[in-house]
C-alpha cells in the first residue's frame, strides 16, 4: 500500500490551497491512501499519524511533500524515519529527492539526514548553555524553577506546627502539606530541625 500524509498546522491553511496542494502532490506520486492531519499548531500530539503507523507495515510506502509536515524538528524527523524504514517501510520525502529506505542510496540520505538531527541537537545544546553561562555573570541569577516559599514562611509554618496540625497550617500558610513534609525530611537530613 502506498500512504501519503499531509498536515496543516493551521485553520487559515486547511482553507487555502496548501491541503489541496499537498494532497495533488501525493496523487501524483502515486499515493493510494492519504491521511490528513489538520490544525496541530505548536503541539506534538498527531493522532492519525499515530493512527498510520499504527496501521502501516513491512513493504508499505509512505509519502509525504517535505519533512516539516511529518517531523516538528529534525531530531523527531529522524527518530520517526528509523522507524519506519526499521519496520521495511519505504518513506519518500517529495522535495529531497529520493527515498529513504534501506538501498545505498537511501541509507546515504537517512546518514545525512541524522548528521543535521545531531548537529541541530548540538546547536541547541550549546545555544542553552551558552545562555546560561551569560545568565549566571547577572545579579541574582538562580537556575531552575523559582522557590514558591521563602526560609520565612517554612520557619513560620513550622512554628505553627507546634499547635496546629498540617491540614491546618496549610490553611492558613497556602504551603501544602506534602511540601511541609519533604521541606521537614530536608531540613532533618541537613540537622537543621
Amino acid at each position: 500500500m502506498i500512504y501519503g500524509y499531509v498536515r496543516v498546522s493551521t485553520y487559515k491553511q486547511s482553507l487555502g490551497n496548501s491541503l489541496d496542494e499537498q494532497k495533488e502532490i501525493l496523487k501524483n506520486l502515486g499515493a493510494e491512501k492519504i491521511i490528513e492531519e489538520i490544525y496541530t499548531g505548536t503541539t506534538n500530539k498527531r493522532p492519525q499519524l499515530d493512527l498510520l503507523l499504527q496501521e502501516i507495515k513491512n513493504g508499505d510506502t509512505l509519502i509525504v511533500t517535505k519533512l516539516d509536515r511529518i517531523a516538528r524538528s529534525m531530531i523527531d524527523g529522524k527518530s520517526l524515519i528509523e522507524n519506519l524504514v526499521n519496520k521495511g517501510v519505504k518513506v519518500i520525502i517529495n522535495n529531497l529527492g529520493g527515498a529513504l529506505d534501506d538501498s545505498p542510496t537511501g541509507k546515504l540520505l537517512l546518514n545525512v539526514l541524522f548528521a543535521f538531527a545531531e548537529f541541530e541537537r548540538d546547536i541547541i545544546v550549546e545555544r542553552t548553555q551558552a545562555g546560561k553561562s551569560i545568565a549566571r555573570t547577572k545579579n541574582g541569577y538562580k537556575e531552575g524553577r523559582p522557590l514558591k516559599h521563602t526560609k520565612e514562611q517554612y520557619d513560620h509554618a513550622f512554628e505553627l506546627l507546634k499547635t496546629h496540625t498540617y491540614k491546618e497550617v496549610e490553611k492558613m500558610t497556602k504551603i501544602k502539606v506534602r511540601t511541609l513534609h519533604n521541606e521537614r525530611a530536608k531540613r532533618q537530613a541537613n540537622g537543621l530541625l
